[in-house]
């Protein structure tokens, strides 16, 4: 469903919290006997039970202590300033005024209605402003709204999501149970925090939508020699790359309608074809568009066919490296990646065609490697990456270390070859990998040059000094590091290494020959 068909429910689900919220201050007002009651019965024992144990009055101590008004502002604002540095830029905005509109009706609300804090013999804690409702329990439920909502939005693996979302509700249990057990509020003041939180969230969500403003409505169009309501949009899935393929296909349906296509044909990837046939059916359908969604090999399959064409590919990257889309600024939100296929600016970009012993005739787009970035790859554990994504990369390569040096042998533009003793060689199209850690700060996708950097870090230790003139891109070269570039590379080693093409794994041997070819492929890229 669009938001704006959402829009009514939420409305709806904001003023039952309210209503509940405003009845809930009645009956406090009105000190109705029944309520009363069950306050104090709810809070006798949880106080009790602190009271006799340090250990517990430590523990929920240093939890409202962690969500107190002071340590909540600081974390809204590091959420909305790492949005902003991501160019979320309404995810951020409506991060700051959920939280702040939140905070400032407690404070009149406590005010109006002017409930003392819980008594008891021998209070564990003692405060002297009012308790109704509960500040705690309506900024921690703030912050669960958030957390859930941009959880949904940036985060793809439904795993991870179930994850956020049951860490967020045992978040929001806890706040609330330590307002109870520390003997500060009772268990009304609780929920009606809950209510008037949950009410301000849904609120939020139904009048400000925090998702990207499409590119065809922040920007002016581009001029175009077809108009989009005659062109026809194909898209490529790979749909084990997606959580949910119908809902995936609804979203681009609908962006694709809101800007201007007359019609979107599907294709599906499959293990024996992982986009080469795809894409050769959509250009002889007479496509205007592709859009490719999937991880790297995806996308490499559907730019391999369609190079050449003149038929601009959108990547749509739902893999777990993305490295492609990383380089070229294409944001890992889907929906904003799918905006920016379908009215973003087209690119020219290019592609690196490959060959070597034990292997057929190939391209890449980002990277090849030969050693230990291959090994990486091969040291990858599926089932660990399909729940935790680029961790198990960070696992494979902790791992792989200290795969053995290899002797190679480089040539670039038909040179002499240049002997070397190296862990890892790279063949770069693109610098930056994940994290943005710039390997090859100075390469660039577009401007008809590989780069190639050797890596020898003779000992376990000598990886320390590696990375940080990697991150601080120090173009000093020596045995460490060693860097080339030219439009024609070939490696070849003295024995028999794991080797890789975007991050997928070829078969182990002696050389790779690549060649670059110059604007060989149209993307569309951020306007």
């Amino acid at each position: 469903m669009t938001d704006a068909e959402l829009r009514p429910a939420r409305l709806g689900w904001s003023a039952l919290c309210f209503v509940l919220f405003a009845l809930l201050a009645v009956l406090v007002k009105t000190e109705w006997s029944p309520l009363l009651h069950l306050d104090s019965d709810v809070g006798s024992w949880p106080e009790s039970f602190t009271r006799a144990h340090h250990s517990a009055y430590v523990f929920w101590h240093w939890v409202g202590l962690a969500t107190t008004t002071l340590p909540m502002a600081v974390y809204t604002v590091v959420a909305a300033v790492a949005l902003e540095a991501k160019h979320h830029r309404r995810a951020a905005i409506w991060t700051i005024g959920v939280m702040s509109t939140v905070g400032v009706p407690v404070a009149l609300l406590k005010q109006l209605v002017g409930r003392a804090r819980p008594v008891w013999d021998d209070p564990v804690q003692v405060l002297h402003s009012y308790s109704f409702p509960s500040g705690h329990s309506a900024g921690i439920v703030g912050a669960m709204g958030v957390a859930v909502v941009l959880t949904r939005m940036l985060v793809r693996r439904r795993g991870v999501r179930r994850l956020a979302l049951g860490l967020a509700v045992v978040g929001a249990l806890l706040v609330g149970a330590d307002r109870i057990f520390l003997g500060v509020h009772n268990l009304s003041d609780v929920v009606a925090g809950y209510l008037l939180a949950g009410g301000v969230v849904l609120l939020w969500l139904a009048l400000y939508d925090p998702t990207p403003r499409s590119i065809a409505l922040a920007n002016a169009p581009l001029a175009d020699a077809v108009p989009n309501q005659r062109k026809k949009l194909a898209v490529i899935l790979n749909p084990i790359k997606i959580d949910d393929v119908g809902q995936f296909r609804t979203l681009v349906e609908a962006l694709a309608t809101d800007s201007g296509f007359a019609s979107v044909v599907w294709f599906e990837t499959s293990i024996e074809d992982t986009g080469y046939g795809m894409a050769h059916d959509a250009a002889v359908a007479g496509c205007d568009l592709v859009l490719a969604v999937g991880g790297d090999g995806t996308i490499r399959a559907v730019c391999e066919e369609l190079a050449g064409t003149g038929i601009p590919v959108g990547i749509v990257p739902a893999g777990t490296g993305n490295l492609l889309a990383r380089n070229l600024d294409i944001p890992l939100y889907l929906r904003s990646a799918v905006d920016v296929g379908l009215n973003g600016q087209d690119r020219a970009i290019d592609m690196v065609q490959v060959s070597g012993d034990k292997m057929e005739d190939a391209t890449f787009l980002v990277m090849a490697g030969m050693g230990f970035d291959a090994a990486i790859m091969e040291g990858v554990n599926e089932g660990i990456k399909a729940k935790v994504g680029w961790l198990a990369y960070v696992w494979s390569a902790l791992k792989s270390l200290m795969f053995p040096a290899i002797r190679v042998e480089v040539s670039v533009d038909g040179g002499e070859f240049t002997r070397h003793r190296a862990r890892t060689v790279v063949i770069g199209n693109v610098g930056f990998l994940q994290g943005g850690m710039p390997l090859i700060p100075d390469a660039s996708i577009d401007d008809g040059q590989l780069d190639v950097v050797l890596l020898y870090p003779r000992r376990f230790l000598s990886w320390v000094p590696l990375a940080a003139r990697v991150l601080t891109k120090n173009k000093r070269t020596d045995e460490l590091i060693t860097r080339m570039s030219g439009r024609e590379v070939v490696v070849r080693s003295n024995v028999d290494a794991p080797r890789q093409l975007d991050g997928d794994l070829i078969p182990t041997g002696k050389e790779l020959h690549a060649t670059c070819v110059h604007g060989r492929v149209l993307v569309r890229v951020p306007r």
